[in-house]
């Protein structure tokens, strides 16, 4: 049989804490689908997503011994959605996983990844959080109230749940890299390009070590991003509004009449007109902006080092 190329793409921030345990967890498991099934071979891709501890030096480290470690490390911070894109155009992978380096994406998980892709039945396998445990309830309301959302205005189903941690055939990569979007959302994305995906349902997990970066207000913007990404429905929106509003504006001006109080019609119409206007504007500027960057056409990403070009650097 054909070697076959599994590459485990890890996205990295300020890691160091969580990156001996991860790699202890990834080789063991890696080593047990290599005793299964000889013909598997593995890469390690790590992202350095602009980290301010010692997530580069270990992954420096990992490279000098043993040439399956590889790293991207980017110039500064471009988040999470630069980290995965910039893992999947790295990959060199028959097969290729995302999955996050605090442990709460079980690496256990793996070798049943590959039992569905490998078959042929499906074309990624993924997981879905079926519990919220240990997450704050006003941050689970939210997300669950996001998924019945952007579901409800978005031509595109997302799983509810679902995460990033994927198991992708080469063929589902080539597709997802062929939407070279400025402005990504993965969870979208990944259900745009369609293919037979098999969900494994997992609990949620606590990190291995370290503490998240994420906060609530940075999941309320990425949330925003994914619904302008995929639906226009704010746009309409604005039009429902508007005629909310002038209906209202309609029955403030009745009630003023009968009451003879001029002022409160004036005050009501004033306060009606400047609203919608501010509400409409708001909506289309995101729309304007999100066309502003992708006109632009900057990279998604700079590297500032990669294990080749340290290696180089080293030998002169």
């Amino acid at each position: 049989m054909e070697k076959e190329l599994i590459s485990v793409i890890v996205p990295c921030y300020n890691e160091q804490e969580v990156l001996p345990l991860f790699r202890e967890e990834i080789l063991r498991v890696s080593s047990e689908m290599t005793e299964k099934h000889p013909h598997l071979e593995f890469e390690f891709l790590f992202i350095n997503d602009g980290s301010r501890d010692k997530t580069l030096e270990i992954l420096r480290e990992y490279s000098e011994q043993d040439s399956r470690f590889r790293y991207v490390s980017f110039s500064r911070n471009f988040g999470k959605e630069a980290g995965m894109l910039a893992g999947l155009e790295n990959s060199k992978g028959d097969y290729v996983v995302i999955m996050d380096a605090d442990l709460q994406h079980p690496p256990k998980l793996m070798p049943q990844m590959y039992e569905y892709v490998s078959s042929g039945e499906y074309d990624c396998a993924g997981t879905r959080r079926v519990t919220r445990k240990g997450e704050p309830k006003l941050l689970s309301f939210f997300s669950r109230s996001f998924y019945k959302v952007i579901n409800k205005i978005s031509q595109t189903y997302i799983v509810d749940g679902a995460q990033d941690y994927r198991f992708m055939t080469r063929q589902m990569v080539d597709a997802i890299l062929a939407m070279p979007e400025y402005n990504r959302f993965s969870k979208g994305i990944f259900s745009w390009v369609g293919f037979r995906t098999k969900y494994i349902e997992v609990e949620n997990t606590e990190r291995a070590a370290g503490k998240t970066t994420w906060n609530f207000w940075k999941l309320f913007m990425y949330s925003l991003e994914g619904i302008f990404a995929f639906s226009t429905a704010p746009l309409a929106l604005s039009v429902v509004v508007s005629m909310l509003l002038f209906v209202l504006a309609i029955v403030f001006i009745i009630i003023a009449v009968v009451n003879s109080a001029e002022y409160l019609a004036i005050i009501a119409m004033v306060c009606l007109v400047g609203g919608l206007n501010l509400f409409c504007m708001g909506v289309q500027s995101q729309y304007i902006a999100k066309t502003y960057m992708e006109v632009k056409d900057r990279p998604r990403y700079i590297i500032g080092e990669t294990e080749e070009l340290y290696k180089k650097r080293k030998e002169r």
